[in-house]
């Protein structure tokens, strides 16, 4: 009996708990982290003398990941003329051609080959799958692509075209030229006598 009773007292006092609001402020253990000192994006503050809270970019000074180089950065010598061939600084940094094209088979295959496919003919498995079968990426072996400079490939990497996203976010710089140095390999690899 004492004990129905005291199950009967639990299961009404764990009922009576559902769905009520508090009036009483929550119980927080640690309350530094719940209630932080620090402004939010954009708040003026008082600290600085010219009243902001959010600091400028200290002038000269480059992040880590950041290419210093537009001609690596961006594939363009200049404004508006693809490099012809793969930058000799992005060969000396991978410390040969070999390595930059086992980097560029490695990354190839986890980026490129989904649409591209293994062969760089445009068999891969997402067009496939997906149903659309009349969008279909680009043969590299295609005249017009073998023919392209490998600043304009390297563009196409990072910037995208047409139902190709942009892989700047994903890829580094130093990949996406592995990436083009790959491609490259399986031009060559492909060529039937031409």
């Amino acid at each position: 009996m004492r004990r129905a009773l005291t199950a009967a007292a639990l299961a009404l006092s764990l009922a009576a708990c559902q769905g009520q609001t508090s009036t009483e402020p929550p119980i927080v253990p640690v309350r530094q982290m719940h209630e932080q000192p620090r402004y939010d994006a954009q708040e003026p503050g008082g600290y600085f003398p010219d009243g902001r809270a959010m600091r400028p970019h200290v002038e000269h000074t480059v992040a880590r990941e950041m290419e210093v180089d537009l001609t690596i950065d961006t594939g363009l010598e200049g404004q508006a003329r693809y490099v012809d061939t793969i930058p000799p600084d992005v060969i000396d940094g991978f410390r040969g051609m070999p390595a930059l094209l086992a980097r560029g088979e490695d990354r190839y295959g986890i980026y490129c080959v989904p649409c591209h496919g293994a062969l760089g003919d445009g068999a891969g498995m997402v067009p496939e799958v997906s149903g659309v079968g009349t969008i279909r990426p680009p043969t590299f072996h295609d005249d017009r692509v073998r023919r392209m400079p490998d600043g304009q490939v390297y563009a196409t990497i990072r910037n995208g075209l047409r139902n190709m996203p942009a892989y700047r976010h994903n890829v580094p710089v130093r990949d996406r030229w592995a990436i083009v140095g790959y491609v490259r390999a399986l031009q060559l690899s492909q060529m039937d006598g031409r």
